[in-house]
C-alpha cells in the first residue's frame, strides 16, 4: 500500500469523478510541485485516502520508508548505492479533505502568498512523518508548527 501504482476498482462514474478531481486540483498539483522541487518527484490526486489531507508513497521499485530506515542506519554502506536506491517519493493529495480544498482556493488567489508555501512545507513534513520516513531538519517543523 505504500508503493505507488495500488489500483482499486472504480465504477465507470468514480473514474469519471476522478478525472475531473484531477483537472480540478491541477493547478494545486503544480503549485505543490513547484514549492518542494526535487522533494517530490511528481503530486498526484489520490483516490484511495479517506482520512488524511496527503500521504507519500514511493515508486515501485524504490526502497519503503522501513528499507530507506534501516539502510541510513547501517555503519558500512555505499553512500552512492544509497542515492541510487532512495525512494523516489509521490505526494498523493484528498481531494475530499478540508484542508486541500482550503489550499487549493489560496492558490487559486494568489499562488506566492507565504502561506501557501507554509502550509505546502507542513504537510509534506507530517505526510513524512504519517508515512514512516524520518525528517532532515526536524526543527524547521517545529518551528512551522508553532507559527
Amino acid at each position: 500500500v505504500s508503493k505507488e501504482g495500488l489500483e482499486l476498482e472504480e465504477t465507470e462514474e468514480e473514474k469519471k469523478q476522478r478525472e475531473e478531481e484531477a483537472t480540478k486540483f491541477e493547478g494545486l498539483t503544480k503549485s505543490i510541485k513547484d514549492i518542494l522541487g526535487d522533494k517530490v518527484e511528481k503530486v498526484t490526486v489520490s483516490n484511495r485516502i479517506v482520512g488524511s489531507p496527503c500521504v507519500l508513497v514511493t515508486g515501485q521499485f524504490g526502497w519503503s520508508a522501513n528499507m530507506e530506515r534501516i539502510m541510513k542506519a547501517q555503519a558500512l554502506r555505499d553512500t552512492s548505492m544509497s542515492q541510487y536506491m532512495a525512494s523516489k517519493k509521490t505526494m498523493e493529495i484528498n481531494p475530499q479533505n478540508a484542508i486541500i480544498k482550503e489550499l487549493a482556493a489560496k492558490v487559486a488567489n494568489d499562488k506566492n502568498d507565504p502561506t501557501v508555501r507554509d502550509l505546502t512545507m507542513l504537510l509534506y513534513e507530517s505526510a513524512l512523518l504519517t508515512s514512516g520516513f524520518t525528517l532532515e531538519q526536524p526543527q524547521d517543523f517545529a518551528n512551522r508548527l508553532f507559527k
